[in-house]
């Protein structure tokens, strides 16, 4: 039986030794990620040998209880698998993501006695149950989640969507195609998504050289590339400074600091439309390039950044310059910028009373 499994595994087996071994020696993935990470490989590999046994009449027998267990973690493990991708690459994601993947869980384990999802005759025979087709829907809301969540926190470009894409299309194929070519599917979901998972993986470290590691926006090399690669279609650059880092980071501490940077990060993430792109240049210091973007689209970016920032408890300084005339360099833009988003920290810093930042 082992030899027939790793047969029919093989290539999936090779895959996911290769991706363990790969974040084991990144240096550009913190310790939490590689960790979240390395379980997704676990928790498919253990799936995989779960998907065997359950297909394979002879290691299973007669006997429907286990055959029924086997179906349940099966039915149970795709939510779990894509909640587990949701709470590795979304950064602040909680543990409740969890909450859907568990229910459905105890559901399908109490299943097994009750067929309320599934059930297994006594001449092995398989029938879905009046909640039959609820692990499918609650795949399905996941592969949704995943996608909004992964484009929310991506910088919008192409680079980026590609392997949100390429991997939202493994898991949905897991919630369509079983409808398509039957339960046989399953057998090739787990060297799918073993697949799926390291050219993901593959694609976030080619992207690190251009992402700041803490934040996730672009980084300054990222910047000063962009700013001369097609500089006609950029319209508009703002200038972003968070106010009072300094003091969190002296009377808070340095990881008060990256997360209030972090937060500041999201708020610009979550306020981004297609066409512009954000980057952390320095400590406090991002910015963020519009390219054949209208001054009233400027405006409203601006506002939704000020109004998510205005629900945390940071602020930041803002200043921007839209590009009315064609002959302004982007030398001259970004200083205009700089100079209205320095004259608005200055207000700050005097109307709260602070000499220094």
């Amino acid at each position: 039986m082992l030899k027939e499994y790793v047969l029919q595994n093989w290539s999936m087996l090779l895959i996911l030794s290769a991706f363990a071994i790969a974040l084991k020696i990144s240096v550009f993935l913190d310790k939490k990620t590689v960790r979240r990470m390395l379980t997704l490989i676990v928790v498919v590999f253990f799936l995989s040998i779960s998907v065997f046994l359950e297909f394979n009449a002879h290691a299973v027998g007669e006997n429907r209880v286990l055959r029924g267990v086997l179906m349940a973690i099966r039915y149970s493990a795709s939510p779990f698998i894509i909640a587990q991708i949701i709470y590795t690459f979304v950064k602040k994601q909680s543990s409740l993501v969890f909450v859907p993947a568990i229910i459905l869980t105890i559901i399908d384990f109490v299943s097994i006695f009750t067929g309320i999802v599934f059930k297994i005759g006594k001449d092995n025979s398989f029938t879905r149950g009046f909640l039959g087709y609820l692990p499918f829907i609650i795949a399905g809301f996941y592969c949704v989640a995943l996608i909004i969540l992964l484009i929310k926190r991506s910088n919008k470009k192409f680079m980026e969507i590609v392997p949100i894409v390429f991997l939202s299309i493994t898991l949905a194929s897991q919630v369509i195609l079983p409808f398509i070519f039957g339960s046989d599917f399953s057998k090739l979901f787990c060297p799918t998504l073993a697949v799926a998972l390291f050219i993901y993986y593959v694609f976030e470290i080619l992207q690190q050289t251009k992402k700041d590691s803490l934040t996730g926006l672009l980084n300054r090399n990222a910047f000063e590339t962009d700013i001369v690669n097609n500089p006609e279609n950029i319209t508009s650059l703002i200038s972003l400074d968070m106010n009072g880092l300094k003091e969190i980071n002296d009377t808070q501490g340095h990881a008060a600091g990256d997360e209030a940077l972090l937060t500041l990060a999201l708020c610009m993430n979550r306020a981004l439309k297609s066409m512009q792109y954000a980057y952390r240049i320095g400590g406090d210091e991002f910015a963020i390039i519009c390219r054949k973007t209208t001054q009233a689209d400027v405006s409203k970016l601006i506002e939704r950044i000020k109004k998510n920032v205005g629900e945390t408890n940071y602020h930041c300084s803002i200043g921007f310059c839209y590009r009315s005339d064609e002959t302004q360099s982007i030398e001259e833009i970004l200083k205009e910028s700089d100079v209205m988003m320095y004259a608005e920290k200055k207000r700050y810093y005097e109307k709260n009373n602070i000499r220094s930042r």
